[in-house]
Order: C-alpha cells, then structure tokens, then sequence
C-alpha cells in the first residue's frame, strides 16, 4: 500500500543514498520503509571522534506531518539522551516541521552531540558534569564511544552467525 507517508520516506532514502550528508547513514528496515536503521559517526575533533553509534527511526502514517520516534540503539552519555535511548531535541518535539527529512533529523542529532543543551536535561548527571566538570565530562563521553566499537562488534558477529544458518 503505497500512502503519502510511505511515498515521502522513499523520496527521503532517495536523496540520503544520492547525496548523503557526511558522518551518516540510514536505511528502511528490510520489508517496512516505516522503521529505519541509521548510524551516526561521532564527528571529528570532538569527543565523540571515533564513535559510531546506533538509532533507530520509527515512523507513522503522519509523518512528514508528524516526527518520527528517534532513539539511540548505543548507550550515550549526553545531557540530552534519556537512559532508554529517546532523544530530547527541538525539532522532534515542540519545533517539528514537515520541511525536515531523514537526512535533515540525523544532521540535527549529530550536531546535538557536540552541542548539547544542558538546561533541558534528559540526564541530569550527563548536564552537571557538562556544566561543571567538562573533563569529567569529556571522560565518560569517550567511555561511550569506546562501547560503542564493541557495539559494531558484536553486531558484526551476529550477522556472521545469522549468515551461517
């Protein structure tokens, strides 16, 4: 069944694969263009250099009308990513428009990892330490980026194992 949401989302994948934006990627989940994978790399020069960290994209009949549901597959340690993974940021709250697509959203979030909002916390200890304690700070954020290698690991080895089957 192909509605506008669907024909909006294919469009979106279009131009992701024909000019992707640097530092992402994402793609419909095999069988339902309404759920997607995606990845961002920590950008250069930052913290988060080195990192490659997973989200997935949820969304409904509403969107481009309405935005999708975001969340960080890999453990963060920011002050605007809940523990469960959900982000907190403008334009996927109150700030949505349907001018924003998949690329535009992804761009949105990996500048948010640089530049957090620290007096709208989703962590609290992630905002404190970004205020008060920016070593500290920078230390965690590098344990997440570490963890999030393992991460490509062991997805890399889950798919060998699904392989083999």
């Amino acid at each position: 069944m192909s509605t506008p949401s669907r024909k909006r989302l294919i469009r979106d994948f279009k131009k992701l694969q024909k000019d992707p934006p640097s530092g992402i990627s994402g793609s419909p989940v095999p069988e339902n263009i309404m759920r997607w994978n995606a990845v961002i790399f920590g950008p250069e020069n930052s913290p988060w250099d080195g990192g490659t960290f997973r989200l997935v994209l949820e969304f409904s009949e509403d969107y481009p009308n309405k935005a999708p549901v975001v969340r960080f597959v890999s453990e963060m340690f920011h002050p605007n990513i809940y523990a469960d993974g959900s982000i907190c940021l403008d334009i996927l709250q109150n700030n949505w428009s349907p001018i924003y697509d998949v690329a535009a959203i992804l761009t949105s979030i990996q500048s948010l990892l640089t530049d957090p909002n620290p007096n709208s916390p989703a962590n609290s200890e992630a905002a404190r330490l970004f205020t008060e304690n920016k070593e500290e700070y920078i230390r965690q954020v590098k344990l997440s980026v570490g963890k999030s290698w393992g991460e490509e690991e062991k997805k890399a080895e889950d798919d060998k194992g699904e392989e083999a089957k």
